[in-house]
């Protein structure tokens, strides 16, 4: 399956050999909580950011996501942690689509890894 978006970008979806619909509905929710977060970050010395998806979902029909928990993991220097943590919060509670569409079937949660690179 191909989708394409109103500017003619393409998403290539591979059911059998690729992520499952679910699985990029999970994958998409750290995209973009992640994308608040470094965006934000972009006058710090960031190195590396990425996140961790955990998930359970319901056994019951429709299968919805019932548990999500998102790890970050961010390096860099002179990047305070409180800062980050506002971050993730903000996206969570304000800017994140994708998280604020999924809260109403699945406690969303998180935590940080935060390191320095000297």
């Amino acid at each position: 399956m191909v989708g394409i978006n109103d500017s003619g970008q393409e998403l290539n979806l591979d059911w059998e050999d690729g992520p499952s619909p679910m699985q990029v509905c999970l994958q998409m929710a750290g995209a973009c909580s992640m994308v608040d977060v470094v965006h934000a970050l972009n006058r710090r010395d960031l190195r590396t950011a990425s996140v961790v998806l955990d998930a359970e979902r319901s056994e019951d029909h429709p299968r919805v996501f019932t548990r999500i928990h998102m790890t970050y993991h961010i390096s860099g220097n002179d990047i305070p942690k409180e800062l980050v943590e506002r971050l993730v919060t903000s996206s969570h509670e304000k800017y994140c689509s994708v998280s604020a569409m999924l809260k109403d079937s699945a406690e969303i949660t998180w935590s940080l890894e935060l390191t320095a690179d000297d």
